[in-house]
């Protein structure tokens, strides 16, 4: 082992470059020894196995490379372009990457017969399905198990976030798995697997397939490889309790068993058969979760939004994130004895977080708002819930649980990562009608154009915003108008006024100040759609105040005779504005509650209470069915359709709901489980950004899309409405993710600025939330946009 380690030094030596090793020539097969569809696929005739880093320290990927025959590309272009093809040679069918964990099980043999053969765990198909990577005749066994150290030295690193060169032989050989030998790669073997998967014969005993499988392989063949003791997968284990504050008062007490998530396995796993869950007041509006056991305290949690707590009374589970001084986070599970326990549990506990949010006493909150908050944080399921999916976004969805694959032409001699000025990709705006996006960075505008096969191509750069008197400033906020020919602008140094720039010439020309005494806080289009029209009027909003603005106004642009203001006592603190195509108005507020109007200058018709959070976006359906809400640990669809009441058939915004009657609320969180991954991976809590629909006139809204960190999440609405486990997929980034939106007209291509960059990519891209989907640090990928160096001197997008 000694002498291995030390051979790999001149591998990892050199940080430039790409790939740490190599195996030159092998097959790839997929093997599946449970499967009644074969024991082996081929996936590749010809090709290269090497290691590789990520972009992400301490992480890398195996990548096996399909390598082409002499002449063999050059027909295979000919062939798609007698097909019309786009493309000659598709990137995804000729690489394979996986990232490279030890959850893959990674592991090589050396058989009887002198076959070298490298094999890992399958980990988006079946129990048992594998790859394996059969090495040419021509490579010597030495290169294996050199491959095979430098594997298992970079698992290591990713592991502990630690060099190797710390790494004890301890620690590293828990991560040299020796399993049942490998099986056999052999298109020959189906016959031999469909045999073991028929049923038995009358008076023959049943037999697990499995052990046959190994029989079989053993008798066959025994592997050379000297066996090391087998490593029992280590569990994650519970930190250490914080102590707790002396109790006030006690909200809640029961008994319950404790399961902490194992990032290993991907299960809770049980830690205590029975705990006492303690929820107490500590202080002023100050809150604890305390867990303990008869022999172990377990656990000590300030009740805060970032608990994140599911509850599920079909199986009388709670499900929590916990966090600990240093930022990790852990996901545990409480199981009650019946669904009383479980429904007194959470009386207690989402009273002690509405009150640390709201800093109100909950008993001064009505019972149907009680309710109401409660109902928010269960497993729903919504009416007119469609009974099947649609074909083809099913499809779509399929496509993009393939393995991702990117350029790697780029260089860093040839693109700009960085401005001079420190200033970042903030925020983003997406035409409508002339397949134009805009990246506010600093007090820079970039231009990019759609291309019709769904890229970003750089347009121009409006490299100074100024006020009309000459003075540079950088927006808060930003607004296509008027056909998307203007701009509308928010100094956050100039809170009474907004400037329009005029986007054919790329400057700002009017400054309009909108009244002496009321600011803007924020502001929305008349309609949903009104930047597509010649609409000259928009709304406004202050703290306590809902108005429109015309700009053709003189003086003041605040219309006096559309404006609802309320009492500054009332502390309304109104945050975001959202319209409908019919011009019905959603408000929300820092509170986090949402009123709904039909038009301005009047009460509203419907009050949605608080959950608690302060709303940070706030968008509705063209139709005024569906308002959502953006809080920075969830996610908020509301149902404004009245589905029962002398008011059925009428939405929120047109008629009150009845007395007994209230909107229907779907909260949309990630699951505690993945939050707590995503935690591990970034160290820094979620922090979603506004929530948007897809868009389009004639476009029925089907997916939602936000971020969180490096993250971003789309969730499929007839999922949702379905009361499916698995509503959302997400695609990684390797920075933070500063704004989102769709492509009008299509739920297919969303448009992302990351700091340095503006990227459109393909829904299609997006995966299910595994352990290696989240973990995974992307490459370059081919629709982003960077910019050469003839674009450099005001263009860093």
């Amino acid at each position: 082992m000694f002498m291995l380690r030390n051979a790999t030094k001149y591998l990892f030596g050199n940080a430039s470059k790409e790939s740490i090793i190599e195996i030159s020539q092998g097959k790839l097969y997929l093997v599946r020894p449970l499967s009644p569809k074969g024991t082996s696929e081929l996936i590749f005739k010809d090709a290269a196995a090497s290691i590789r880093r990520t972009t992400q320290e301490f992480h890398y990927e195996i990548v096996i490379q399909r390598a082409y025959e002499e002449g063999e590309a050059e027909l295979a272009a000919e062939d798609n372009d007698e097909d019309g093809a786009a493309d000659a040679l598709d990137p995804e069918k000729d690489e394979k990457t996986f990232l490279l964990d030890q959850s893959l099980h990674f592991r090589s043999e050396i058989r009887e017969d002198g076959e070298k053969v490298f094999a890992w765990q399958d980990l988006s198909g079946d129990p048992g399905d594998l790859y394996e990577f059969i090495c040419d005749e021509s490579i010597k066994p030495g290169e294996v198990s050199t491959f095979e150290i430098v594997a298992i030295e970079c698992q290591y690193e990713r592991k502990y976030r630690k060099p190797k060169e710390t790494a004890t032989d301890r620690q590293l050989q828990q991560f040299n798995f020796t399993e049942q030998p490998i099986p056999t790669a052999s298109p020959l073997a189906s016959p031999t697997v469909k045999a073991l998967t028929a049923p038995p014969t009358k008076g023959q005993a049943t037999r697990d397939p499995p052990a046959m499988v190994v029989k079989e392989r053993t008798n066959a063949k025994k592997p050379q490889k000297q066996k090391v003791p087998e490593r029992e997968n280590t569990p994650t284990v519970a930190p250490p309790s914080a102590v707790v504050p002396a109790s006030r008062e006690i909200l809640a007490k029961e008994r319950a068993e404790l399961h902490l998530f194992d990032f290993e396995s991907g299960s809770f796993i049980l830690q205590d058969p029975s705990i006492v869950a303690t929820v107490s007041e500590t202080g002023n509006w100050q809150y604890w979760l305390h867990i303990s056991g008869t022999e172990k305290e377990w656990l000590g949690q300030r009740v805060v939004a970032d608990l994140n707590p599911v509850f599920n009374f079909e199986y009388l589970s709670f499900i929590f994130n916990h966090y600990t001084e240093d930022g990790s986070a852990y996901s545990w599970l409480l199981r009650f004895k019946d669904q009383e326990t479980e429904e007194r549990f959470q009386d207690g506990l989402m009273r002690a977080l509405w009150e640390q949010l709201n800093e109100t006493k909950w008993k001064k909150v009505n019972k149907d708002d009680q309710q109401y908050v409660l109902d928010a944080f269960q497993d729903l399921t919504m009416e007119d819930a469609p009974a099947e999916e649609d074909e083809e976004e099913e499809q779509d969805e399929d496509d993009g649980q393939q393995s991702e694959h990117y350029d790697s032409d780029e260089s860093e001699d040839d693109v700009v990562t960085r401005d001079d000025d420190g200033n970042v990709n903030s925020k983003l705006a997406v035409g409508y009608k002339h397949d134009r996006s805009f990246v506010v960075r600093g007090s820079k505008i970039g231009v990019f154009k759609h291309t019709p096969n769904n890229n970003l191509e750089f347009s121009t750069n409006i490299s100074k915003v100024e006020t009309p008197g000459g003075k540079l400033f950088s927006p808060n906020k930003v607004m296509l108008h008027s056909e998307d020919d203007n701009m509308i602008l928010q100094n956050k140094d100039n809170p009474n006024s907004l400037y329009r720039m005029d986007l054919e010439y790329g400057k700002v020309v009017d400054e309009w100040k909108i009244h002496d005494d009321i600011s803007v806080k924020s502001f929305a289009p008349d309609k949903k759609y009104a930047q597509m029209t010649g609409e000259q009027t928009f709304l406004g909003l202050s703290d306590n105040a809902l108005y429109r603005i015309d700009p053709r106004l003189s003086g003041n642009k605040l219309v006096d005779s559309e404006l609802k203001q309320y009492a500054p006592s009332s502390k309304n603190a109104f945050s975001h504005a959202a319209t409908t195509e019919q011009g019905y108005i959603a408000v929300a507020s820092d509170k986090g509650d949402i009123r709904l109007f039909d038009r301005l200058g009047i009460n509203a018709k419907t009050a949605i209470p608080a959950l608690g959070e302060a709303i940070i976006g706030l968008d509705v359906s063209a139709d005024g069915r569906w308002v959502l809400a953006t809080c920075r640990t969830y996610l908020m669809l509301i149902d404004a359709l009245q589905h029962d009441g002398k008011n059925e058939g009428k939405l929120g915004f047109e008629k009150s709901f009845g007395k007994d009657s209230k909107p229907q609320p779907r909260r949309l969180a990630l699951t505690p489980s993945h939050v707590a991954q995503f935690q591990y991976e970034t160290k820094a809590p979620l922090s979603f950004t506004p929530a948007r629909f897809n868009t389009g006139v004639d476009d029925k809204e089907t997916s939602i899309i936000t971020a969180t960190g490096p993250f971003i999440i789309t969730w499929n609405m007839k999922k949702v409405l379905s009361g499916r486990k698995d509503p959302y997929t997400i695609k990684r980034y390797e920075e933070e993710v500063k704004a989102d939106d769709f492509k009008y007209g299509s739920d297919k291509n969303v448009i992302v600025a990351l700091p340095n960059e503006v990227n459109m990519v393909a829904k299609q891209s997006f995966k299910k939330p595994t352990r290696e989907s989240i973990a995974a640090t992307p490459r370059q990928s081919g629709a982003r946009r960077k910019l050469g160096r003839d674009e450099v001197v005001d263009s860093p997008y």
